[in-house]
């Protein structure tokens, strides 16, 4: 009887250690808590983090750590590659709390996550799109942001994609026997896309396109008028080709 009171009582002294040597969420302080959050973020471990700074902002929005959790909570889904879940947090950062020092990164990082949504150009591109539009508001009212430079690069890269959908929408009109389609479409990307390195393939579809609609002049002046951006590109002699076999059809017709 006297052993198995000693084991009880045991037991009994175990139990309140452990749970002496646990605290709960309620218990850890929400500065430690946080610490706790960084350290599994920089540990790669990002679920725990993700619910680390959720404790944070459940405990204390209000607090001198409440913009610290919600940044880097986007930071944990962005690192995580949840992309579109990062963006929602970080769009709560520059919603709620405008006095932020991390409002400028967050919606940088809003950029970024779009940017990287941004499929193929043969795909759907309302996130290039999105991701283009946040690039301009952040120029606007950054323009002269630390992150400057990767912006602008960034810009470059998504109309590059644009512009080559759109061209090769033209290119497509062009099989479809579509010219005056196709003429419009590259137009379009001429004055749209003039700064990009699709402007030439441009010019050559527009000579393209002219030609098989047998507006061999205008297609002869475009083609002597661009003539050395085109041939500095390698594309000249389809662009050439496309005029020589119309005139030789329209010849042999007339015979």
């Amino acid at each position: 009887m006297m052993i198995k009171q000693n084991i009880l009582v045991a037991g009994a002294i175990l139990i309140l250690i452990s749970c002496a040597g646990s605290k709960g969420d309620g218990q850890v302080s929400i500065k430690d808590r946080f610490n706790i959050g960084m350290d599994n973020l920089e540990n790669e471990k990002y679920l725990k983090a993700q619910t680390d700074f959720k404790n944070v902002l459940l405990r204390g929005t209000g607090s001198d750590l409440g913009d610290d959790a919600q940044y880097y909570l986007g930071e944990a889904f962005f690192r995580n590659k949840e992309y579109l879940l990062a963006i929602a947090e970080y769009e709560k950062l520059t919603r709620r709390m405008g006095f932020s020092p991390f409002v400028e990164d967050a919606r940088f990082k809003i950029c970024e996550a779009y940017t990287i949504e941004s499929p193929e150009y043969y795909h759907d591109q309302e996130y290039t799109e999105k991701a283009l539009e946040r690039y301009q508001e952040f120029l606007d009212d950054y323009p002269n942001s630390k992150f400057i430079d990767e912006v602008l690069s960034s810009i470059g890269a998504l109309r590059e994609k644009l512009g080559r959908k759109l061209y090769e929408t033209g290119v497509l009109y062009i099989k479809l026997e579509e010219y005056e389609s196709a003429k419009m479409t590259f137009q379009l990307v001429i004055d749209q896309y003039y700064d990009t390195s699709i402007i030439n393939y441009a010019h050559q579809g527009m000579v393209r396109s002219l030609a098989k609609n047998r507006e061999i002049e205008d297609a002869i002046a475009l083609l002597n008028q661009k003539e050395i951006d085109l041939i500095g590109s390698g594309l000249y002699n389809d662009a050439k080709e496309a005029i020589d076999d119309m005139e030789k059809k329209i010849a042999k017709e007339q015979k």
